[in-house]
Formats: C-alpha cells, sequence, structure tokens
C-alpha cells in the first residue's frame, strides 16, 4: 500500500465539501491565470506599447527565472511546514494574498515610462506574480493526491477542478470585453474596437480579492486524508535534484508534461488571438461570448460524462481518442472558408467546438493524471515528493504559457502587427490572424495526441491495479 490513512474517527470521509472546495481553488488560481493569460499580452503590446519581439525576449526571460522559482517553492513546500495543522493549507493562503498585490502591479499604467522602463516593469512585475501564483497553485495542486487515494475519487476531484477553472474563463472570455473594449473611429474613417488598458487595473484588483476568498474557502472545505510516509529525509539541494531525477525518469510524467505543454502553449495561451479574431476579422467584440459558449460546450459535456467513460475505457483511451478527433478538426478548419460576417462566424465557432472537443478530456481529466504521476513516483522511490513534482510539472506549464506568448508575439510580428494604442493594421490583418490562431491550435492538438498516445503509459491495467491495491489494503 502506498499510503496510511488517518484513523476513521478522526475525520469525515470524503464527500461533496471536498469536491466543491477543491473546485473553489481552481477558481481561484483562474481569476488570476485567466486575466495574465488574455489579457496581460493585450495590454502590454496594445496600450503599454512594448513591441512584439521585446514582449517575446521578456516572456523567455520570465521562464528562465521560473525554473528556479518553481523547483525551490515547491521543495519549501516539501520540507517546511507554515502551520501547524495541515502541510499545503497556509501555503495556499499566503500564496493568495500575495497573488492580489502581484495581479494589480502587473496591470499598472505605467506608458509614461521610458521603453527600457516598461520592458523592466513588465519583467520584474510577471516575475512576481509568477512567485505569487506558484506559492498558491504548487500547495493547491499538491493537494490532489492527499485528499484521497481512489482512482475515481481522483476523477471527480479533476472534474470538479475544471469546473472550478471555467467560471473565471467565462467571465473573462464573456464578460470582461464589455468592460475592457470601446468602439472607435480609426484614421482610415474605420470603426474599430480599442481596448481601454486603464479598466484592467481595478478589474485586477478584484479578480485578486475573489481569488482570496476562494482559497480561504477551500481550505475550510477540504480534508487531507492520504500521508505519504517518506522513506528519505534529505533536504535542500539535494532534495531538490531527487525531486529531479524522479520526475525525469517517470514515464508517465513526461508524457502528461508534454501534453500539457502543447496544450497550454497552444490551446490556453493564445486565447489572446481570438480575442484579435474578433477584433480584426469580425470587427465584433461583443460576441466573443458566442465563440466562449462553443469552447465550453464540449467540456460541459465530459464533465457529465468523464467518470463513467474512465471507468470503462481508462483516462489514457478517453483522451487519445479526442485528441485525434482535435487535431483532425484543427487540419480541416485551415481549408474552410470562413467570411467575416454572421455565416462565417457560426461556421467559425463549429471549428473551435471540434478542436475543444479534442482538448476537451485532457483538460478534465489532467489533474487525476498527475495525481496517478506522482502515486507511480511514490511506489518506484518511497519518497514523499508531491510538493516538488507538482512544482516541476507546474514549472514546465508555465513555461508552456511563456512559450505559447512568445508565439504569439513572434507570429504576430510575422503576420504585420502594429504594437501601440491607435495603431492602424495592415487590410489582410485579421484573415492571417485568424489562419495563424487555427494552426496553432491544430499543432498543439497533435503533439499532445502523439505524446498521450506513445509516451503515456498508465492505461486501463494499471488504474484497475491501483484500485485492486486500495482494495486489498482496505
Amino acid at each position: 500500500m502506498s499510503s496510511s490513512k488517518a484513523p476513521a474517527n478522526a475525520i469525515r470521509p470524503f464527500g461533496w465539501a471536498d469536491k466543491i472546495g477543491y473546485s473553489l481553488g481552481d477558481m481561484g488560481c483562474n481569476f488570476s491565470f485567466q486575466l495574465v493569460s488574455t489579457y496581460m499580452q493585450l495590454f502590454y503590446m496594445q496600450y503599454i506599447g512594448i513591441e512584439e519581439g521585446a514582449y517575446a525576449i521578456i516572456i523567455i526571460l520570465s521562464k528562465i527565472f521560473d525554473a528556479v522559482n518553481d523547483i525551490v517553492i515547491g521543495n519549501l513546500v516539501d520540507t517546511k511546514r507554515i502551520g501547524k495543522k495541515s502541510k499545503y493549507m497556509p501555503w495556499i493562503l499566503l500564496g493568495g494574498i500575495t497573488l492580489i498585490i502581484f495581479n494589480v502591479m502587473l496591470f499598472a499604467p505605467v506608458q509614461g515610462f521610458s521603453q527600457w522602463g516598461k520592458y523592466i516593469w513588465c519583467l520584474g512585475a510577471y516575475c512576481l506574480w509568477s512567485i505569487a501564483y506558484t506559492m498558491v497553485n504548487v500547495p493547491y495542486g499538491s493537494l490532489h493526491s492527499v485528499i484521497t487515494d481512489d482512482p475515481q475519487q481522483k476523477v471527480s476531484l479533476s472534474t470538479f477542478r475544471s469546473i472550478g477553472a471555467a467560471l473565471p474563463g467565462i467571465i473573462v472570455m464573456i464578460v470582461l470585453p464589455k468592460v475592457v473594449y470601446e468602439t472607435k473611429i480609426n484614421e482610415l474613417g474605420e470603426e474599430v474596437d480599442i481596448l481601454k488598458g486603464p479598466t484592467l487595473l481595478p478589474v485586477a484588483l478584484v479578480f485578486g480579492v475573489v481569488a482570496l476568498v476562494a482559497f480561504w474557502a477551500t481550505t475550510k472545505l477540504v480534508k487531507e486524508r492520504v500521508n505519504h510516509k517518506s522513506d528519505d529525509n534529505t533536504v535542500g539541494f539535494k532534495a531538490i535534484m531527487s525531486s529531479v531525477k524522479s520526475f525525469f525518469t517517470n514515464r508517465a510524467m513526461i508524457g502528461a508534461t508534454i501534453a500539457s505543454v502543447a496544450s497550454v502553449a497552444l490551446f490556453n495561451s493564445t486565447m489572446s488571438l481570438n480575442n484579435m479574431v474578433f477584433q480584426y476579422f469580425f470587427h465584433d467584440t461583443g460576441k466573443m461570448g458566442l465563440a466562449m459558449v462553443g469552447s465550453y460546450a464540449p467540456m460541459i459535456i465530459f464533465m457529465a460524462l468523464m467518470g463513467k467513460l474512465t471507468k470503462k475505457f481508462g483516462k489514457k483511451t478517453v483522451i487519445v481518442t479526442t485528441m485525434l478527433i482535435g487535431a483532425i478538426s484543427g487540419i480541416v478548419s485551415l481549408v474552410l472558408p470562413i467570411s467575416p460576417d454572421s455565416t462565417g462566424m457560426i461556421l467559425y465557432i463549429v471549428c473551435l467546438m471540434g478542436l475543444n472537443l479534442g482538448n476537451a478530456g485532457f483538460q478534465i481529466s489532467v489533474w487525476a493524471i498527475i495525481a496517478d504521476c506522482i502515486e507511480v513516483s511514490y511506489r518506484q522511490t518511497g519518497k514523499s515528493e508531491e510538493g516538488s513534482l507538482y512544482a516541476l510539472y507546474s514549472f514546465f506549464r508555465k513555461l508552456a504559457q511563456g512559450i505559447g506568448q512568445a508565439v504569439v508575439a513572434l507570429g504576430l510580428s510575422a503576420i504585420g502587427f502594429v504594437e501601440g494604442e491607435n495603431a492602424v493594421q495592415p487590410a489582410d490583418f485579421g484573415d492571417k490572424v485568424k489562419s495563424l490562431y487555427f494552426i496553432l491550435l491544430a499543432v498543439g492538438s497533435l503533439i499532445a495526441f502523439l505524446s498521450m498516445k506513445f509516451i503515456y503509459n498508465i492505461g486501463k491495467k494499471e488504474e484497475d491495479a491501483f484500485a485492486q491495491k486500495i482494495a486489498e489494503a482496505e
């Protein structure tokens, strides 16, 4: 048996409080993450006035910083208790408080700074935000492994985590455009939608406060039931290197991580291109919410079916099948004649539904998958490294976010984007940005499919073996 449980009379059974509380934790994380993923790039390029090439370099430098930041914080979470009752909850609250501060700092109106001042502020604010986000996200993600060791309960936690992540996404994509965009007439006499940069500062503050309340609720509703007893007491640099070795010798973790990098970099971190499609191709940012409905429809369906499907076929089979559908949809989307009118908009949304169907299965169950990978590592090494392993995985997800933003910035430069608040884009820019968006989504689908199909190696047989060992130990 991989873990020992607390006495039955010491803690209530796993139930709805855990699922709701865990979903609120990712809701809190995503109020910050979705805002930064969707609007940071637009804010600094369209409002602050940072060139796309310089922005790409800033993002790459910030991810080099993250390589150290994530591993160090993951090790601290594993080895330093800052509360008596819980290994993870105090870290979540501390991270939530600091996240408010750096959310605001990241969207400060620094357009009056010199160009180098803008570069330094953007890089510094983003690095500080990354520290705060890691302080809350790593312990929150590690919590999944200690709430329950039942495979189906882990799937339900992963599903509820996806539900929690969906609400901020809906608000960011449907509600915020009505707040942060305004319609103006440009120099050519055309009606265009312009980003209102100053509105993002109060939005960042409100989102930060809401996130902190959600984190607090998580600490009150979720209970830790699984205690991984470690055979190793290594700390400091040796502990970090031990965790790095555990991570890179875990084939399942490598496969899941590559798929996550593709998904985050070329799906989650390219949503700013969706905004631009509505801004410059359809010339109607008010209808961006329709695209969000299309994006989330497959996920809503899968949330209802995921438990039954994974129980019958296994998580890997379900994910690989849906990812193949997504990859095919992405390729087809590139050749369809989408026009900049209502008919074309409907076809565009249908294309997104096909692509997001491919991504839905993975997005919903990815956290259960990572919990399985961490369990495999514990069985192989006998070391309790939940925080460090999740931190390494989190680093690659954040690296993917940076890669995605850098790819978007360089892609925009290649198709002729003109930065600045009142810039006029080339006549064919809208069509090119639509094609760029579909290309990135299709490539992301294909990479994720190949990784989960040929590298990730926890199939239905292995999942059943986990369940059998738990049953034998009870």
